[in-house]
């Protein structure tokens, strides 16, 4: 490697950190980002009992955190926001862009398979980020690599229990896992961002692209934005408040110290988190499984946590 001043200069920066040495990182990411899992797990189960078009919902939840993100982002944030290279912001655009694919395939799914089925199906992106970064070249330590098969053998034994041979369900299964592909895009994403970016410069952008092609998808489907009852309107301001700014923003607030596989794999306890919620509230008991779901969850979690902490 070159190391004249002109080159360290002009080169690129170096690629982000897949597993950084968490022993450095403050305890408070660890308490955000345990705030961030329960916000996205109340998601589904809002999404289900909300009476309005699926595409529809995930439009007005990023419509709504962009519009509470603009005055912070335009009196407090605009220069960072204009001396964003050309990079960054296509970079943030692409996030949106994966952000938005994410909702119109995940929130439609939960109309057609169940909140347990779908949540679990969409959390495999820990899988998806983790190969992505090893064909980028990065080295990922075994007990990563055992920390996350333990952790999706624990959303199997829930998603075994819970699947169908309904053609409508498994079309949902189907719209959950391309979802969680397309979250993991978006994960990736962030943690490159968010380099140089801070959070609310980065959500503002994200949050803002996706609005725009979500309001793209629900006009050229025809899905209704309008002509809801007030429990409706009131679900969706929850569901903004819990799923987008607890869960999304606090995921990308973090997800630059602790890095994406520790974040993704720690987003996978949304599934037996909603499923519980969605037999409180909703009434849809999940099986037994649940419970050794989530020690399996905990565990790999754990062990991912080791790894990192080793490397």
């Amino acid at each position: 490697m070159q190391t004249t001043s002109a080159v360290t200069t002009d080169a690129p920066p170096p690629p982000p950190s897949a597993h950084p040495d968490l022993s450095t990182v403050p305890r408070i990411d660890f308490l955000l980002l345990a705030l961030a899992v329960s916000g996205v797990a109340f998601s589904a189960p809002l999404i289900t009992a909300t009476a309005a078009p699926a595409v529809a919902i995930a439009f007005w939840r990023n419509c709504i955190a962009t519009g509470v993100l603009s005055p912070i982002a335009l009196l407090r944030h605009r220069a960072e926001l204009r001396a964003m290279s050309r990079r960054t912001v296509l970079l943030c655009l692409a996030a949106g862009a994966f952000l938005a694919l994410h909702f119109a395939m995940w929130l439609p799914s939960l109309r057609m398979t169940s909140i347990a089925s779908s949540t679990a199906l969409c959390t495999v992106t820990p899988l998806w980020t983790t190969l992505y970064l090893r064909l980028r070249g990065h080295h990922i330590p075994r007990m990563v690599w055992i920390g996350s098969a333990t952790a999706f053998a624990g959303v199997l034994v829930l998603t075994g229990v819970d699947f169908s041979t309904d053609t409508r369900a498994l079309a949902g299964d189907a719209l959950a896992l391309g979802a969680g592909m397309a979250a993991s895009g978006y994960f990736l994403l962030g943690s490159e961002v968010r380099r140089t970016a801070s959070t609310i410069a980065y959500t503002y952008v994200c949050y803002a692209t996706t609005a725009v092609l979500l309001l793209v998808a629900c006009v050229a489907s025809g899905q209704a934005l309008t002509g809801y009852s007030g429990s409706t309107w009131l679900k969706i301001v929850l569901l903004t408040g819990a799923a987008q700014f607890l869960g999304h923003s606090l995921s990308n607030r973090v997800v630059r110290t602790l890095g994406p596989s520790l974040v993704s794999t720690a987003i996978l306890m949304e599934t037996p988190g909603a499923a519980l919620i969605g037999a409180v509230w909703l009434g849809q008991m999940p099986p037994v499984a649940v419970y050794p779901a989530v020690g399996l969850v905990l565990i790999g979690l754990l062990v991912v946590i080791r790894g990192q902490r080793r490397t």
